[in-house]
């Protein structure tokens, strides 16, 4: 049996370019009746969602877990982790993929000096659940930044 297992609905109404679509609800509860259209995909999101950034918000946070608990497990928690994910949606070979997602991520993390901090970044990249899935298909990049006083 799994850790957890997580649910989303979405129902999709008419052709991909003039129709529309709802995520009509998840699991938790946390949130629901996200619009979704094509255009919010490919051109402006005009206050709708887009699969892509939903998956950008999902390597975020991951990602920051992930990473708190390198810095963590090595002595050196993070008294913050600001992440930002970017993802790439393109035409590739005549299809649409997701092509890149570039992570960047700014810490504060007292008693750790850069060369710790962009190994532990690298390792949280590496630890990460979403980099995992992504893996192979995705490129994944990476920047990160030491705050300091």
């Amino acid at each position: 049996m799994p850790l957890a297992e997580r649910r989303a609905n979405a129902v999709w109404e008419g052709t991909l370019t003039e129709g529309h679509g709802v995520i009509t609800s998840v699991g938790s509860g946390a949130f629901g009746n996200l619009p979704v259209t094509w255009a919010s995909r490919t051109e402006r999101s005009d206050g709708k969602t887009s699969p892509e950034e939903l998956i950008a918000a999902a390597h975020a946070t991951c990602y920051a877990m992930a990473f708190s608990a390198v810095l963590t497990e090595r002595g050196t928690p993070p008294e913050s982790l600001n992440v930002s994910a970017v993802c790439a949606f393109d035409v590739v070979d005549g299809a649409p993929k997701v092509t890149t997602v570039d992570l960047s991520v700014r810490g504060r993390v007292p008693g750790l000096d850069e060369a710790g901090f962009q190994d532990a970044a690298r390792a949280g990249e590496q630890l990460c659940p979403v980099s995992n899935a992504l893996r192979g298909n995705v490129d994944i990049r990476l920047t990160a930044e030491l705050e300091t006083d």
